[in-house]
């Protein structure tokens, strides 16, 4: 039985024979493997091209910038898995990952949704100001959050995000998107009647933009960088293992109250 819509039965990734390896058109061992970073890899992965260099370099930029934030609850939920199952690193590792979710550490990919939604506007006609307001307003009475704006711990700036913008006015990439992305910051403030920081996640989706990635892809940047985070947590859990103690601090710091009434 095929469910969905028929297609062509072809793949444009990779193919592999007794004799070698083709990825994306390109011998694997005889031209990319000691001539692509893994960086420049990935991006032909996902695009079927190789990145200029302006796009490897902010490629890597945004990989390190979201890598790691400490003892997240991807990085808690990956370790305290990991002293459950220490035979399972797969495991451990994607129940880290299955967390990046609307509020923590995919919101990159909704930030790319508005930011699409805006520039199509704009291309119709739009005045930028005004669309960055109306999109922002729609936001707020919906009672939705802002994507890309807000932070629990980095205020009144993300760090990142002034770092990753300098570096696209510096390297002249800053285009359409990331001129968007600054726009919203004054008409969020409007919206909700008080400054929020914009974070790193909103600047990640406009530089990649800018870059020309795929929009339905900037997702893969956050996941791809937390992996190797979550992969440093959990080799320093092999060594220095703190998943179980984590859940007794949880244990002991949550009172029961089953039989209070709901």
């Amino acid at each position: 039985m095929l469910i969905g819509k028929p297609g062509p039965a072809k793949t444009a990734i990779a193919t592999a024979d007794a004799a070698g390896i083709e990825v994306r058109g390109r011998n694997l061992v005889g031209d990319l493997m000691g001539r692509l970073t893994f960086t420049e890899f990935f991006f032909l992965l996902v695009t079927g091209k190789e990145p200029t260099g302006q796009q490897r370099y902010f490629l890597d930029l945004l990989l390190v910038a979201i890598a790691e934030h400490g003892l997240t609850p991807t990085a808690i939920a990956a370790r305290m898995t990991y002293a459950a199952a220490p035979d399972a690193l797969q495991g451990a590792l994607a129940a880290g990952i299955l967390g990046a979710g609307s509020v923590v550490l995919g919101t990159a990919e909704a930030c790319g949704r508005v930011l699409v939604d805006a520039e199509q506007r704009v291309a119709a006609g739009g005045d930028p100001d005004k669309v960055v307001a109306d999109i922002a307003r729609e936001i707020h009475v919906r009672r939705d959050k802002m994507p890309g704006f807000g932070h629990p711990l980095h205020k009144p700036v993300d760090p990142r995000t002034e770092r990753i913008f300098a570096l696209a006015d510096e390297r002249k990439v800053a285009g359409r998107y990331t001129g968007l992305a600054r726009r919203f910051a004054p008409a969020v403030t409007k919206a909700w009647g008080r400054p929020l920081p914009m974070n790193v996640s909103m600047a990640i989706a406009a530089v990649l933009l800018d870059l020309d990635f795929p929009a339905a892809m900037i997702k893969a940047i956050p996941l791809l960088a937390r992996t190797g985070g979550l992969l440093a947590h959990l080799a320093e859990e092999q060594e220095r293992p703190i998943g179980f103690l984590m859940a007794s601090k949880a244990e002991a710091a949550i009172s029961y109250d089953g039989n209070e009434e709901r």
